[in-house]
This record gives C-alpha cells, sequence and structure tokens, in this order.
C-alpha cells in the first residue's frame, strides 16, 4: 500500500513538473519571438536638415522608427542649442515641399483635410515609411522659418530614442528679430527685382499731374460712365 501511495505521489509530481515546464517554455518562446519579431520591425531612421539661413548647416540623425516626434523635436533642439520655449512643430511634405499633415507640439484643432497629430503620441513610423519623405520642422513660428528635412536612409536595427550623429555649421538663430526680418524682405525683394527702381526712384508729388487732362471730365449724373 505503501509502495502504491509513492509511485501515485512520484507520479503526481512528474505530471505537475511537466505541465510547469510546458508552460516555462510557450513563456519563452513567446517573449522571445516578441523580441525577435520587435527587432524586425524597429529600423533605424537617418534624417537629414538643413536650413536655407544657413548655407553649410546640417544635422543628420539617427532615430528609432518607435520614436516619437516629441523625441525628434527635442534631439533638434539640442543639436541647434535652442531653448525649449517657442510653440514649434513639423510638417510633412510631399515632393515639392507643400505642407501636408502638420505635428503639432501642444493639442490643436483639427483642419478640414487634416487630423490633429501631437509629437508626443506620434511616432516616426506613422508618418514616414519610405526613403525620401520629406518633412519640415519650423523652428522660429513668428517669421516661419524651419528647417528642411528628409527621410535620407532606412536600415534594420535598433536604436535608443534619437540621436545626433553628425552637425555641420551654426545654427542660425531661432528668434529673428524685426530688423533682420525687414533685412531679409529687402534682400528678396531685390532677388525678384522688386526694389525701387520698379517704380522710379523720384517721389510722387501731386504738383506733377496734367491739369489738362482733367478738364474734359464731367462728374454730372453719372456722365463717367
Amino acid at each position: 500500500m505503501q509502495r502504491y501511495y509513492f509511485f501515485l505521489t512520484f507520479a503526481s509530481f512528474f505530471v505537475f513538473l511537466a505541465f510547469y515546464t510546458i508552460i516555462l517554455a510557450y513563456m519563452l518562446f513567446f517573449y522571445y519571438f516578441c523580441r525577435l519579431k520587435i527587432i524586425i520591425t524597429i529600423m533605424i531612421y537617418k534624417i537629414t536638415f538643413s536650413c536655407d539661413d544657413v548655407d553649410d548647416f546640417r544635422r543628420v540623425f539617427e532615430a528609432d522608427s518607435e520614436a516619437t516626434f516629441l523625441d525628434l523635436h527635442h534631439a533638434i533642439l539640442n543639436s541647434a542649442g535652442y531653448p525649449d520655449d517657442q510653440m514649434t512643430s513639423f510638417f510633412m511634405c510631399n515632393s515639392h515641399w507643400e505642407k501636408e499633415q502638420e505635428v503639432t507640439l501642444m493639442e490643436m484643432g483639427s483642419s478640414f483635410e487634416y487630423d490633429n497629430m501631437v509629437m508626443e503620441s506620434t511616432r516616426l513610423s506613422d508618418l514616414m515609411e519610405d526613403r525620401g519623405q520629406r518633412l519640415i520642422y519650423i523652428f522660429d513660428p513668428m517669421y516661419e522659418r524651419y528647417f528642411f528635412g528628409s527621410l535620407t536612409e532606412i536600415m534594420p536595427g535598433y536604436c535608443d530614442g534619437v540621436t545626433c550623429v553628425e552637425s555641420r555649421g551654426t545654427a542660425p538663430k531661432q528668434l529673428q528679430t524685426e530688423d533682420v526680418a525687414e533685412a531679409a524682405r529687402a534682400k528678396d525683394a531685390k532677388d525678384w527685382g522688386l526694389d525701387d527702381d520698379l517704380f522710379g526712384d523720384s517721389q510722387f508729388d501731386i504738383d506733377d499731374l496734367d491739369a489738362e487732362g482733367f478738364q474734359d471730365l464731367s462728374f454730372d449724373d453719372g456722365s463717367m460712365f
């Protein structure tokens, strides 16, 4: 009888041991499968930014595809030496640099065409999938000055957040003064040939008008029409 109970106890222990071994093996398999899936699906994005204000300005970032636009925002500010006190934003662009989806720093109202997307809750992979995808980063919201960005490379792998891997040139001042802005507008006008020579360099003088040219005009009863 004792041998029977001993055999029954040993068999029960073996069954429980086999059961928990199977459960443990399943959990380990699921864990490593998920890790492998994450490693396969997570990519490294290489994003390059330039700026019209500074010819040699260039910033290159390597970013985890699952990182957020807020991570990229902080990396840009750190690389340029800007404080985090402006209402900056990203715009996804088409091949002609025309603005499309906006990603804002804070919750804003949705437009008729696009939903509101916030940096903190929007992953890079949500809006960037193809190499060559263009975007702009508005660093000076007052005068809408921005960095031009492009997804230049997509690589399999994993990195921690967003890291600046190349920094060239000094970043332009984040906030433009009115004098600098006026000088920039004057330069643009001159580049387009819209300087004072377009209208002549002399000021308008009402005495220069030919009075005889108005003698035949009559304002009675709508005769001008």
